[in-house]
């Protein structure tokens, strides 16, 4: 009986790696990602089996969306903003932009300010300074909150607010802030703030996207300002924390219409959290001293098309002088790759800055194994040297720059819930070629020599470290 038993359930779970290979076969989102599950699930399931059910979901299932087909109060709401928001939508004034909108579902706003906040510090204190604004409502959103000194200092102005009657809306990432304890979270909801954290598994239905995060950093005031980028909270992030010293960063403080971009996509999300539907302010503010212009776009795994490696794309598409990139974590899929080598060999000057310091072992060997394509191909790779980089800014000739929380991998492009700002303003570029030219001087450059000196056991290693991008 119980040898019966034994191969009952062998066979059972061969022949569950058979149907899950076959699911990998029809739902994975890249050929990299369905072959390596595929492989796993006939040749070993008994560990790849669980594996894949919770780690190997292609898309997240439940979100709603404002901007999706169904009829949705979200939808509704958003029917009746943009049409306060319609006198300030400005006219797409290439196809390289109307592609760029068509990704966001949101359109290009004129009337905007756009200021560079260059590092944790000046992030930091613009941010408060915004919190100690607000009269009506903050919407506070962060992958990894601490409950360190700069986390206590966002707990009091948090409180603050909340104390003089504004409302606060506190979502986290679960797993981001996995170490957030019970008494940071009690001592915001004692004071009256809403506080969620994302959930991305919530519910019986939802039990296996374990593998999702909410990767969005958003700050938004009464709908009047916001700010989006880099940037968590936590000591390291100022480069005070002696285990990373210097961090480099870049986040980006909005006023205007694009505003709203930000607020929509943090109000889908605490909606997901929580099933409300908050109330705020949908009045577009035009009171700026500039005219930048600016797509605000959402990207994550429940959107129909790989919405954050499109972007990467058609941006560095449209470049036809210069491109330079910055990403702490260089893992591109494919399609990235090939445009970045393609833009290279068409005469661009193609940049891409990453950290000489690794924080992830598989994401810093992984590069190494497709880095050779890219430095015969002409693009330039940089390593920065004073601390760890971790800014996600892309700049494209002198007409537009993106900052946001994208990073350049399988993560951010299929399984992480990302947010960037698309801005095609010459001014805005300039300021942003400025600062990343002060950080190329900070930076030493990769060469072909350094890549072949490379033992054949590393070689080896980068290999297959690459072959986990898909899930990494």
């Amino acid at each position: 009986m119980a040898s019966w038993l034994l191969g009952t359930s062998i066979l059972l779970i061969h022949l569950l790696g058979i149907v899950s290979a076959i699911m990998a076969l029809m739902s994975s989102r890249t050929s990299q990602g369905a072959v390596a599950w595929i492989i796993s699930l006939l040749t070993f399931p008994y560990v790849a089996l669980p594996a894949y059910w919770f780690f190997g979901r292609p898309r997240f299932y439940g979100y709603v969306s404002a901007r999706g087909q169904r009829d949705t109060v979200l939808r509704r709401v958003l029917v009746r903003y943009r049409a306060n928001v319609q006198p300030y939508v400005a006219p797409s004034s290439s196809a390289d932009i109307q592609a760029v909108e068509q990704l966001a579902m949101m359109p290009l706003t004129r009337g905007n300010q756009a200021t560079l906040l260059v590092n944790g510090h000046a992030a930091f204190e613009s941010l408060f300074d915004g919190i100690d604004r607000a009269e009506n409502y903050v919407l506070i959103q962060f992958f990894i909150v601490r409950n360190d000194a700069l986390g206590q200092r966002l707990l009091s102005h948090l409180q603050r607010a909340a104390k003089r009657g504004v409302r606060v809306y506190f979502l986290y990432d679960e797993v981001g802030s996995r170490k957030l304890n019970e008494g940071y979270l009690g001592d915001l909801t004692r004071e009256g703030a809403s506080v969620s954290a994302f959930r991305s598994s919530r519910g019986f239905k939802h039990r296996f996207q374990l593998n999702f995060r909410n990767h969005r950093k958003v700050t938004v005031v009464d709908g009047k300002e916001g700010w989006v980028g880099g940037l968590n909270v936590g000591i390291e992030y100022l480069g005070e924390d002696p285990r990373h010293g210097a961090w480099r960063d870049t986040h980006l403080k909005l006023q205007g219409p694009s505003v709203l971009g930000l607020q929509e996509a943090f109000w889908e999300d605490w909606h997901w959290a929580t099933d409300e539907v908050i109330s705020l302010n949908w009045i577009a503010d035009t009171s700026t001293a500039t005219d930048h212009h600016v797509v605000i776009v959402p990207s994550g795994p429940a959107d129909r098309q790989d919405t954050a490696s499109l972007l990467v794309q058609q941006v560095i598409h449209s470049a036809k002088h210069r491109l330079w990139v910055t990403s702490p974590y260089f893992v591109p899929d494919q399609g990235v790759q090939d445009a970045l080598r393609l833009a290279a060999m068409r005469g661009v000057d193609v940049r891409v800055m990453i950290p000489e310091r690794p924080d992830h072992l598989l994401v810093f060997l992984s590069a190494f194994s497709f880095l050779p394509d890219m430095l015969r191909a002409g693009v330039k790779i940089y390593r920065y040297l004073p601390g760890f980089l971790h800014q996600k800014v892309m700049l494209v000739d002198g007409e537009a720059a993106t900052v946001g929380t994208i990073n350049l991998d399988n993560r951010s492009f299929r399984l992480n819930f990302e947010i960037t700002a698309f801005i095609p303003s010459p001014e805005f570029a300039a300021s942003v070629a400025v600062m990343l030219e002060n950080d190329f001087e900070q930076c030493r450059r990769v060469t072909m020599d350094e890549i072949n000196q490379r033992s054949m056991w590393m070689k080896v290693v980068s290999r297959a470290a690459y072959l986990t991008a898909p899930v990494q």
